[in-house]
């Protein structure tokens, strides 16, 4: 972490391969620093995720402070992209408050108006009541098999949805000050992104004791249980993938354990996670189903390991909490085995613990908290 970390006041998830901010990164790093002790940093961290929110509260996903420049090409804009990413800075903001950190009132209102930027501003899929992204980019998993009804006609092939996904870029609908609103080619809402959504602005009502923002959690939670197919033993998605990928089983697909009110739906969802023939693997818990026919233990997310999405099942499995499930155990343990076979990697092979992507990669740091909560 130290190595990796940029004076301009964020972890850069791998110096050499990645060496801008990401929004979610930096909400997982700024955990890992106040795990290492260190909650000057993790406040630092927090505040450089949420520097570049603008009026409408739309917060960008990537900062490009160390070449300002670099983004207009891509973006059309200076310093930051011009999408959004999952909003965890509510879990971050919660945790360190737990934790006795004196968060600056500033940073929360900011992440309170992130919050409802994505909560009020965003265009709903009509029969769900689920929030739509603008682009895969914006649910953090790029490649999820969960996009394959939109990356063209027959199987998924690699270049083909590379520029798939650069031209969605440009279908973005956008409102006066450029914030994303919605994309008439890509009209998906993600089960996994909305529970993310959910997630935290529940997390960051009960440190602000905002009603409303908990309400307004409460009611997309409602939605998403409407969601869950015990068939699949998953939540499906809505939108223009809801009959086909969106039900492909993806380990971003049973984000909705965060939320859900269901007893049902969470038993059968801990079994799986806890079923070596579903997600268990020998080094954490798949990113896709091993019975699925696109899994594939090594492709960028279509069956590897993700070390935050197995952080956040974990918190669903009831991790942390003083007596965690015995599914949250077994995660926490397979986790971390994985990230130290691994290397600390930025996603790697459940089933070899080869490491895969980046190495090391900062968020994979979280390992330490699961580690602590074993």
């Amino acid at each position: 972490m130290d190595q990796a970390w940029v004076p301009l006041g964020y972890t850069a998830p791998n110096p050499a391969t990645y060496p801008w901010m990401w929004l979610w990164d930096s909400c997982f790093h700024s955990l890992v620093w106040h795990a290492l002790g260190d909650d000057e940093r993790a406040l630092v961290e927090l505040t450089s995720a949420l520097w570049s929110i603008d009026s409408t509260g739309f917060v960008p996903h990537m900062g490009y402070q160390l070449d300002p420049e670099r983004s207009v090409e891509l973006w059309g804009r200076r310093a930051t992209s011009s999408i959004t990413q999952p909003p965890m800075y509510g879990h971050a903001i919660a945790e360190l408050s737990r934790a006795g950190v004196a968060v600056p009132e500033e940073l929360s209102d900011r992440a309170r108006r992130g919050l409802e930027f994505l909560l009020q501003r965003r265009v709903r899929d009509r029969r769900s009541e689920l929030i739509e992204v603008v682009h895969p980019w914006e649910t953090g998993c790029d490649d999820s098999p969960r996009w394959d009804d939109l990356a063209g006609p027959g199987s998924f092939e690699l270049d083909r949805w590379r520029r798939r996904k650069n031209d969605l870029l440009r279908d973005v609908e956008r409102g006066s000050r450029g914030e994303p609103l919605s994309n008439p080619h890509f009209g998906v809402a993600p089960c996994g992104f909305n529970a993310l959504v959910a997630f935290n602005a529940a997390e960051l009502a009960t440190v602000t004791s905002d009603r409303d923002l908990a309400a307004a959690a409460g009611e997309l939670a409602e939605a998403l249980d409407q969601r869950f197919n015990p068939q699949l033993g998953t939540w499906v998605d809505a939108g223009a993938n809801s009959g086909g990928s969106g039900r492909i089983r993806t380990a971003d697909g049973l984000l909705p354990l965060l939320v859900s009110r269901s007893d049902s739906a969470r038993r059968q969802v801990m079994e799986e996670l806890a079923d070596p023939g579903a997600y268990c693997a020998r080094y954490g818990s798949r990113g896709v189903h091993a019975a699925e026919p696109s899994h594939d233990p090594t492709a960028y997310w279509r069956g590897p390991v993700w070390p935050q999405l197995s952080y956040l099942l974990w918190l669903a499995a009831g991790g942390g909490s003083e007596q965690p499930s015995a599914t949250a155990a077994l995660l926490a343990q397979h986790t971390t085995n994985g990230a130290m076979s691994s290397g600390l990697a930025e996603y790697w092979d459940g089933d070899s613990g080869t490491g895969l992507g980046a190495i090391p990669q900062s968020w994979t740091g979280l390992a330490l908290l699961l580690d602590h909560g074993r």
